[in-house]
């Protein structure tokens, strides 16, 4: 039973982390900052967005560096 919990969790961090765990932090401060807006009675429906465009360029920045 632990090594199918084992893989369980393995599949959900591969997919949700995925190759770029910067990218990943990015997204879920962007989740957290529209709930806090929101929550706050403050319309926050652009910062998820606006969030989004701001980190593809870094995601792309990142992949294509040559190491």
């Amino acid at each position: 039973m632990s090594s199918r919990l084992r893989a369980f969790a393995a599949f959900w961090y591969d997919f949700i982390i995925g190759d770029d765990w910067v990218i990943a932090a990015g997204i879920v401060i962007a989740l957290l900052g529209t709930y806090l807006l929101s929550h706050a009675g403050i319309a926050a429906w652009w910062l998820l967005p606006l969030l989004i465009a701001m980190l593809l360029p870094v995601s792309l920045w990142r992949a294509t560096r040559g190491d």
